[in-house]
């Protein structure tokens, strides 16, 4: 084998100029007529139109005007910085791109019917054909494309995609001031069914005692308590999202540990039996435990009563801040440019397909000229490899 590559013909530049010289006429030949296909094909492909829409996310790093509004009307107000989000450019992107957006985009325009695909799962790797959802990390633009024969379907189609993103963002938490407003709305609702349970138990420890009326002391215990407890849930709350998003050593983890074993301490001192005494005022404290037994349980029932009421105005408070705040901002993504049907078809280049063809064409073509000379010459200059070529394409050979 060695000595094949040893004996092979020497092919300068100037043989293959002379080579392709000699076989211009079939190269010309074959060159015209892909020339030829290549128009016919570039004129019986349809036109097709790019729409374009471009959308501006919200600062995401905007704080809602009321936020520094919170703390003053309650400690459940320090939420307002646990809850902040980020919203990058990506994060759009890939809503957009998202089987929500995709499947109502489907529903509304038929798209499967359109591009003639079967199922949702196909058109779902068919749809980056036809549209084209990309951000410019340095403006922070996204930009929507979609192509399409029919230019006024393109620029709806690009248009429906603010419209279904929209309804998509309504139903998310996204900014800063939706999750507030998610987080309150699910803290009321529950504080809404603690409450009802509350009336529902003491009601029927009503029912069972026959107490209706407490007597001044009792009352004011019960408020106390009830205080008392609605400030260990509003740190516990406040604890839980700081959590979230900072360490043990936070010094606001810290002091929110250390208010809340202090005041856990001293809701054990009013509830137990042993406890009383003088508070920090002069006047009498009574413990819970040392009220009348048979009146014990009515002042449980109320107690908590009073506790689901005093936290439930809190939520309810919190939940209307939110609301507004959710209320001014500014829509999560901003159509700037409405997209028009173009006047122009994006493609198909019919030049370059015309002339990208007819290039390739030649380069096959010239490529088999060459090829075809120099095997030739090697055959020429070696009988036994034109001997063993010749088995070799016998054997290969589908008809013999």
């Amino acid at each position: 084998m060695a000595d094949d590559f040893d004996e092979r013909p020497q092919v300068g530049f100037v043989d293959l100029l002379t080579w392709l010289g000699e076989g211009k006429k079939p190269i010309a030949t074959v060159t015209a007529v892909a020339a030829v296909v290549f128009l016919g094909i570039s004129l019986l492909l349809p036109n097709v139109y790019t729409a374009r829409t471009t959308l501006l996310p919200a600062n995401s790093q905007q704080q809602s005007n009321s936020s520094a509004a919170l703390a003053a009307l309650g400690s459940l107000g320090g939420l307002a910085g646990g809850l902040a989000a980020k919203t990058p450019e990506e994060l759009y992107v890939n809503l957009l791109r998202s089987d929500s957006v995709q499947r109502a985009l489907d529903a509304r325009f038929d798209l499967r019917k359109r591009y003639d695909i079967p199922t949702y799962e196909v058109l779902r790797g068919t749809m980056p054909r036809y549209i084209r959802v990309t951000a410019d990390k340095k403006s922070g633009v996204i930009l929507v494309e979609v192509d399409d024969e029919d230019p006024k379907f393109a620029a709806d189609l690009a248009n429906a995609h603010s419209t279904e993103i929209s309804k998509l963002l309504g139903r998310l938490a996204v900014s800063e001031a939706q999750q507030r407003r998610v987080f309150f709305e699910q803290q009321l609702k529950d504080t809404k069914e603690n409450l009802i349970r509350a009336e529902q138990a003491l009601r029927d420890v009503q029912e069972k005692s026959g107490m209706v009326v407490l007597d001044k002391q009792a009352e004011a215990l019960i408020l106390a308590v009830a205080q008392l407890k609605t400030r260990i849930a509003e740190r516990e709350i406040r604890l839980k999202v700081l959590r979230t998003s900072a360490t043990q050593e936070n010094p606001e983890v810290r002091l929110l540990v250390s208010e809340l074993a202090a005041l856990r301490n001293e809701l054990g001192r009013m509830e137990s039996s042993n406890g009383g005494g003088t508070d920090k005022e002069g006047n009498l404290d009574i413990p819970i435990g040392k009220l009348p037994s048979t009146g014990l349980e009515y002042v449980r029932a109320t107690r908590e009563v009073k506790f689901q009421e005093t936290l439930l105005a809190g939520m309810l408070r919190q939940y209307e801040i939110a609301k507004m705040d959710e209320a001014k901002e500014a829509p999560a993504l901003q159509q700037v440019d409405v997209a028009e049907p173009p006047d122009r078809k994006s493609k198909p280049k019919r030049a370059s397909v015309v002339l990208g063809g007819t290039f390739t064409a030649f380069l096959l073509m010239a490529g088999w000229t060459i090829w075809r000379r120099y095997g030739d010459l090697a055959r020429a200059r070696n009988p036994e490899l034109d001997a063993r070529m010749t088995v070799l394409r016998g054997a290969w050979r589908l008809r013999r």
